[in-house]
């Protein structure tokens, strides 16, 4: 499928090729479209083998014929899932003309799509740091939930007995938190080679490579908000490693609750034996089979045995409670 909008005027017109001032969007590209692409445009062979190809990291090229980004990012951040995808864009800043190449439906990309349809008159910098800044979103929004999910392993850690799930999770989302940070600093690096190399390259078109101090002005205002997006990633990538320690902590911590628990048990457990051992002592004494033995032929020697039984039980008991023992 191919769409396209005049960045002159932002509303969708019908592609023909060649039109300067121009987004063209393309999802899912058939072979038929592919080749009217590159009729079209002046397409590098390994950044379109590029788009076209799933899997591909964020990744910045500066091509002879364009400029070219490939920009990977959530596409279920608020399950927490580091499922992805991926818009390809190429640039030519002299005809202010941004070709963008996606393989599935991308929300963020249709959005800005309606946003554009709005407006009166666009750029391609606004628009890519749009785009941009709308994928950027999407790492936040990861963030966010997965600090919810972290509060609540918290919580579980005290009200929850069984906690073999809780340590799974944990490793679940520390394993998730690590492929979302590569992901996120592959995209940091390449927005931050494209800003440094795109504005350049925009400044210098139209001008025959003596820009203008208006362009200039302009050129380094776009490099602000390009650079906002790279300061945005740094800031997700600090808090995937802040929840990262976190989740860190709360595993040992859930390892010391258990290790209580166990102490708990283990301590109640020798109270009693602690208890029982005396007992123990007083039934091997009086089950020896001796004949001379007063206690077997007394009339209340059952009573007085039953007796210290419990004296000595409860006795041990009183003691070990006040101490703290138990």
């Amino acid at each position: 499928m191919i769409r396209a909008m005049s960045l002159l005027d932002t509303e969708p017109v019908h592609w023909q090729g060649g039109q300067p001032s121009i987004w063209v969007d393309v999802q899912a590209p058939t072979p038929d479209e592919v080749e009217q692409l590159e009729h079209a445009f002046a397409l590098n062979p390994l950044a379109l083998e590029d788009a076209l190809t799933h899997g591909q990291w964020s990744r910045f090229e500066l091509y002879p014929e364009h400029i070219f980004l490939v920009f990977r990012t959530l596409d279920q951040p608020d399950a927490c899932t580091d499922d992805t995808e991926r818009v390809s864009l190429f640039w030519y800043p002299r005809t202010d003309t941004l070709l963008t190449i996606r393989l599935h439906d991308v929300d963020y990309l249709d959005k800005t799509w309606h946003e554009f349809e709005g407006l009166s008159h666009g750029s391609e910098e606004r628009l890519i740091y749009t785009l941009l800044s709308y994928g950027t979103d999407t790492f936040f929004e990861f963030t966010d939930a997965l600090q919810d999910r972290t509060l609540s392993l918290e919580e579980a850690m005290f009200t929850e007995r069984r906690t073999e799930d809780l340590a799974q999770q944990i490793f679940r989302y520390q394993h998730l938190i690590m492929n979302v940070r590569r992901l996120a600093s592959n995209a940091r690096e390449a927005i931050a080679a494209f800003s440094r190399h795109a504005l350049v390259t925009a400044g210098n078109a139209g001008q025959g490579g003596a820009p203008s101090a208006a362009v200039q002005g302009q050129a380094q205002e776009i490099a602000l908000y390009f650079r906002d997006v790279v300061d945005n990633l740094s800031r997700v990538y600090e808090s995937l490693d802040s929840t990262r320690e976190v989740l860190s902590n709360v595993l040992n911590v859930n390892l010391s609750v258990q290790q209580a628990r166990v102490n708990d048990v283990v301590k109640t457990l020798t109270v009693v034996s602690a208890i029982f051992l005396p007992l123990t002592f007083l039934a091997g004494v009086w089950g020896m089979n001796y004949r001379f033995m007063p206690e077997l032929h007394w009339r209340y020697g059952y009573l007085m045995a039953w007796a210290s039984f419990v004296t000595v039980a409860v006795a041990l008991g009183w003691y070990f409670k006040r101490r703290g023992w138990w």
